[in-house]
């Protein structure tokens, strides 16, 4: 029984890193600074990797081609990646250039990037813009990245939500955690003067960032992986929670279940690999270590409310040891959870709706813990697994 509360007690410690770094945070939070319009507007580079995505792109270029931003001070290119549709024709057809790549033996959206930005080092930009083909972006996007501050030098991370947010109740759920993420947690990270993770969509990367450090992300997950690397250069990475973009959710656990996997593995790969480097780290601070190693350990919200119940409920039948202290421990780690949520809940336009849709939280939580274990198989250089896509009907 004292080993079952011993590992209780450090899987609960991992638990508690998120809660732990909001609570240094709240305390080393500065009140935030009004975002300024630049005095000049950037140039913006915005890619968009492709695969088979035939259903969606045309929207997506659209989307991009609206923006209210100066047609001069951006450019809209479409990586059409190893495709067997004809995304490259819909792509074009909407308004965007369109790069055609085939290579079999390194497929993948990080690639792609890499090999697109080689094609276009010719044309000058002061900051890279990465949407994925099933986006659609707001029109201010471009305007509210370019008030972040001179981009060139940083890293911004756009909001990313849900563009089909009342399909069901998976995607509900996944519209409020997604504000809970965008709208609280990364704004306090961005006022204790800690970097946010990128996200893989709606992320932006400065000119001189790109020529210093290169794009040198290949993972399964880049985008932890870039969160990692840039970090740990020393490049802000800040939240522009005003610069909205806007993908589809699965609209089943099984349309999602590859997609997961392949974020979890990521994950764990991120970790299992910049673990020793991010502890020797001289020139990160102990509380952007601590927040880095709670971002890259966390299981995500569904995950670990189901991981803190079992714990909870394991140790108190089996009667451990100092079970009180980790039920404790365990209820703490899970009330930031539920704060967040309820913030964001009251954010959305129709909340009784969304609190309802986590009527289908307990069986979401079983599918992920299950997505947490067969994640295992997609650890290593796997290949990528493309999520199905689908239309949304009207309403």
């Amino acid at each position: 029984m004292l080993l079952l509360s011993i590992v209780t007690a450090l899987l609960a410690l991992v638990l508690l890193l998120p809660t732990i770094s909001d609570m240094i945070s709240l305390l080393a939070a500065r009140r935030a600074a009004r975002a300024a319009d630049p005095v000049s507007l950037p140039r913006f580079l915005i890619v968009v990797p492709a695969h088979n995505e035939s259903l969606l792109v045309e929207g997506c270029v659209r989307s991009l081609v609206a923006l209210d931003y100066p047609i001069a001070q951006r450019r809209i290119v479409v990586i059409a990646d190893n495709c067997m549709d004809d995304t490259a024709v819909k792509a074009t057809r909407a308004g965007a250039e369109c790069l055609v790549r085939f290579d079999r033996v390194y497929p993948g959206k990080p690639r792609a990037i890499a090999w697109a930005l080689d094609q276009l080092s010719a044309d000058p930009f002061d900051m890279l813009v990465v949407v994925d083909a099933d986006t659609v972006v707001d029109r201010n996007f471009l305007k509210e990245v370019a008030r972040s501050g001179p981009v060139r030098d940083i890293a911004v991370q756009g909001y990313h939500g849900v563009s089909n947010p009342d399909e069901n109740a998976l995607t509900r759920m996944s519209t409020v955690f997604a504000s809970a993420r965008y709208r609280y947690s990364f704004p306090l990270k961005q006022r204790a003067g800690l970097n946010v993770p990128m996200m893989g969509n709606g992320m932006c990367i400065g000119a001189n960032v790109l020529t210093t450090h290169g794009w040198n992300a290949f993972s399964i997950c880049e985008d932890w992986e870039l969160y990692l690397r840039l970090t740990d250069a020393g490049v802000p990475i800040i939240p522009a929670p005003d610069a909205r973009v806007h993908s589809q959710e699965a609209q089943s656990l099984k349309q999602s279940t590859t997609q997961r996997q392949r974020w979890t593995a990521g994950k764990w790969m991120v970790l299992r690999a910049s673990f020793p480097a991010l502890i020797r780290n001289a020139r990160l601070g102990w509380r952007q270590k601590l927040d880095m190693l709670a971002e890259l350990s966390a299981p995500g919200p569904a995950v670990h409310l189901g991981a803190a119940l079992a714990l909870g409920v394991l140790v108190v039948l089996l009667h451990a040891p100092f079970a009180g202290a980790l039920v404790f421990a365990l209820a703490v780690s899970v009330l930031r959870i539920a704060i967040y949520t309820v913030a964001a809940i009251r954010l959305e336009p129709q909340p009784l709706r969304a609190c309802a849709s986590f009527l289908y939280l307990p069986f979401y939580t079983l599918w992920r813990l299950y997505i947490q274990v067969s994640a295992i198989s997609m650890i290593g250089d796997k290949p990528w697994i493309r999520t199905e896509r689908h239309v949304v009907a009207d309403k």
